[in-house]
């Protein structure tokens, strides 16, 4: 199943969440009742506990070719947005009690890079590089592309992005790394799933080569 309602979501939302520029609060800790929580630095900078995508579900569903794609528009939640130093980390959900529809680890593949290819409208990005990994019971897919906003040569951009398949949802975690110091804090962060132990959200050996963690056809 190919999420392209998550590509959608991402698509509209990573551009505004680049130019936003008058945080609220300071970041900590995040929890969802999904059944998953994470820490930031806590010179991370918040910029919504759960975003208003209203208006990007409105106009994705436009481009929406099938109703279980439809359907994913209107189940699909945004998280907490934070930011630090031209940085944005920003979290994505599919709660299946909404979708009606339960995922499994097999459809990690095409889930996330559903949420990779809707970048492909603002961003001109390079040549992917893909992982997968183990955080507790749970396998994780992970992406890892260099981008620039189009237009702004000049200004560039690691995206990383790791999804993983919960009780309750399927999830994805994204960084827009303006440096260094911002992509460390993405991989960094303390990740808990499903009430186990928290860890590194990407831990040192998450890009070795893992022929299952390339989507089909790439």
């Amino acid at each position: 199943m190919r999420a392209l309602f998550c590509a959608a979501l991402f698509l509209t939302a990573c551009p505004a969440l680049i130019a936003q520029a008058h945080p609220a609060a300071a970041a900590h800790s995040y929890t969802s009742e999904l059944g998953f929580s994470y820490d930031l630095p806590s010179d991370w900078e918040v910029v919504s506990q759960q975003g208003d995508v209203s208006q990007a579900k409105e106009q994705a569903a436009k481009d929406a070719s099938s109703e279980q794609e439809k359907k994913g528009l209107a189940c699909a939640q945004m998280g907490m947005r934070a930011q630090h130093a031209g940085s944005v980390i920003v979290n994505v959900a599919l709660p299946f009690d909404c979708f009606g529809q339960q995922l499994s680890e097999s459809d990690l593949p095409s889930f996330g890079d559903g949420a990779s290819q809707g970048l492909k409208r603002s961003f001109d990005i390079g040549e992917p590089s893909y992982g997968s990994y183990a955080l507790g019971s749970h396998n994780v897919w992970i992406e890892r592309v260099k981008g620039t906003p189009k237009g702004q040569a000049a200004t560039p951009y690691t995206i990383e992005i790791a999804c993983a398949i919960l009780k309750k949802a399927a999830v994805c975690w994204m960084a827009i790394a303006a440096d260094d110091v911002g992509l460390q804090a993405f991989e960094h962060a303390r990740l808990a799933l499903d009430g186990e132990a928290a860890a590194a959200l990407v831990p040192a050996n998450a890009f070795k080569p893992a022929e299952t963690a390339k989507p089909e056809g790439k």
